[in-house]
């Protein structure tokens, strides 16, 4: 069978070895005959690959020990809401930085829950760079500091992260979560959709440090951050294969070598293709001001709606799939995340 070259921006290419690891077991997961959708959650076998996930992403990621590790449903939107709601408490307010449509989105579900302000943002700009850290100006006594590290849908990416000091800095990482070695010390909380660098749709991880957690009695039981970890994100029955299939991607990571090794080859991947924007006179035109590009997104148009079109046309019937840009601004975009071979770059 002839693989696609998978441009997708998510659900996005996974590695094919974790593929076909899943496809020799799929009747059969840890001998128990049974294929692991069919496996019970309070199972061993389940067990088993539910801690193995958690575990290995610690290792990965080197997250400290006052940090929990969530497997939760609902993507990166759910958490839009379940962050103020856990965190925004009455009388406080929280910051967010605007730097595309995610970040704009998780502001707005805030504003439902309570005081909010906007403290950096690029979006007149059209979201082409990201704030310098001397523009951002961190209200004292914030309940937390929103970033989106990554934007799918403009191309660009935070190099530096802000120093908020006391204040918690959450970032939705869903797009370059594994991508590169990150601190995370510096984060009260991360928070990302499986379906770009860590597995299929369906889970969500979220890494909260332990102090941020409180038990908010007044919430809905399943938006209490404190009731998934102590129910080690058990308390209802978990996307299952999702967090299997993101077990696989972990191991998968380790086998590449780890995040450094990883984000060493996402570095030559995305030079590749923004040389080749670079040298074409013009021709194409990213984005993203060159300071502020993504290593996981690459976004560019060409001189017209017509070349574009023609350019897709060509890339599809080359056998390259997911090049189109978002419906909401158009123009063509290559996502090159993990899995991505440089090969297809």
């Amino acid at each position: 069978m002839k693989r696609a070259r998978n441009f997708n921006a998510g659900p996005a290419a996974l590695p094919e070895d974790v593929l076909k690891r899943a496809q020799n077991e799929w009747l059969n997961i840890e001998d128990s005959g049974m294929s692991v959708m069919e496996l019970s959650h309070r199972s061993a076998q389940y067990d088993k690959i539910h801690i193995h996930a958690v575990e290995t992403l610690k290792e990965l990621m080197a997250i400290p020990e006052n940090y929990e590790v969530l497997l939760l449903q609902g993507g990166a939107s759910l958490q839009f809401s379940m962050i103020p709601m856990n965190l925004l408490k009455e009388g406080k307010h929280a910051d967010y930085i605007l730097t595309g449509s995610w970040s704009d989105k998780a502001f707005k579900e805030a504003k439902k829950i309570g005081e909010t302000a906007i403290v950096a943002s690029s979006k007149e700009e059209k979201y082409t760079y990201i704030p310098s850290l001397e523009d951002i100006k961190v209200n004292d006594g914030a309940a937390y500091l929103h970033i989106t590290s990554n934007n799918t849908i403009y191309g660009t990416q935070w190099k530096k992260f802000p120093e908020t000091g006391n204040i918690p800095l959450i970032a939705d990482m869903s797009s370059d979560i594994l991508s590169e070695k990150i601190d995370v010390s510096k984060f009260g909380l991360i928070y990302a959709g499986a379906q770009k660098n860590l597995g299929p749709s369906g889970v969500t991880v979220v890494i909260i440090r332990k102090d941020l957690i409180q038990d908010n009695e007044h919430l809905p039981t399943m938006l209490n951050y404190a009731t998934h970890v102590t129910s080690n994100s058990l308390y209802n029955t978990p996307p299952t294969l999702a967090i299997y299939l993101l077990s696989l991607v972990l191991d998968w990571a380790k086998e590449q070598g780890g995040i450094e090794k990883i984000a060493e080859i996402n570095q030559q991947k995305s030079k590749i293709i923004y040389d080749a924007i670079d040298e074409s006179n013009g021709f194409y035109k990213g984005h993203a001001r060159p300071d502020s590009r993504s290593h996981m997104n690459v976004t560019f148009n060409l001189p017209s709606e017509e070349a574009e079109k023609q350019f897709l046309a060509e890339a599809k019937a080359a056998g390259f799939v997911g090049l189109n840009g978002h419906r909401s601004i158009g123009g063509c975009r290559a996502s090159i995340y993990n899995a991505v071979p440089l090969a297809h770059c």
